[in-house]
């Protein structure tokens, strides 16, 4: 075999011109287009249920100023659910296991969070970075502590969301691998890796929309402390 396991991550090419960005975009072409009739079909009324509900629960830990933001956070978690559920399907390219990708989605929303904060209410973001009561002492340490914590944030968003989905990837192929080895040698014990792998499957699938919603509401919460 001459593959490795993590050529699966590595982006497609064709006659060198890598195929990244077709697999970034395909998946809006998916999603029906609104139209103006006032009867639509069951796709688009599934939509927009799917996306109401999304945002709705996206705002719930937002304020009033916050819900301007409603369309970036929504428009970005149908976009992230929706590259890694097609990501599941066999022979195809997950965009959002490459932590450069997952890093230019954190990095700058991250940042126009903290930017809104200083920018809003600039006493009380920097005042996030000492913590009310702290020992004269202490105050040197806690404000580099928190310093990185706040620095480190786009950094725990892109590595979460690259470990869980890379992770998740590599356990089924290594399933289906010895599957595929097991059933001319021991067929029965094929039949059981064939059922690990179904049931993982089925988790994989949670696991992409779970870790699309956990990306949008961690940022919704940085949100919430600038504003």
């Amino acid at each position: 075999m001459n593959l490795s396991f993590f050529d699966q991550f590595t982006s497609p090419c064709l006659l060198g011109i890598p195929l990244i960005l077709l697999s970034i975009l395909f998946p809006a072409l998916m999603l029906p287009s609104p139209n103006t009739r006032w009867i639509t079909n069951r796709t688009s009324t599934l939509q927009l249920w799917f996306i109401h509900l999304i945002t709705k629960q996206l705002m719930l830990p937002l304020n009033k100023p916050g819900h301007k933001w409603a369309l970036i956070l929504s428009s970005l978690m149908m976009f992230i659910i929706t590259i890694n559920l097609l990501g599941l399907l066999p022979y195809t390219f997950t965009p959002t296991t490459q932590l450069s990708m997952n890093m230019a989605l954190a990095f700058p929303l991250w940042l126009a969070t903290v930017l809104t904060g200083l920018r809003n209410q600039p006493t009380a973001s920097l005042g996030h970075l000492l913590p009310e009561g702290t020992p004269t002492p202490l105050i040197p340490a806690l404000i580099l502590i928190e310093t990185t914590s706040l620095l480190i944030r786009p950094l725990a968003l892109g590595v979460r969301l690259t470990a869980n989905l890379t992770a998740g990837h590599l356990l089924i192929q290594l399933i289906s691998t010895a599957t595929a080895v097991l059933l001319p040698i021991m067929p029965a014990i094929s039949l059981l890796t064939t059922t690990i792998l179904l049931l993982l499957t089925i988790l994989e699938v949670a696991v992409a929309m779970i870790q699309a919603y956990v990306f949008v509401l961690l940022l919704s919460l940085y949100l919430q402390e600038n504003i």
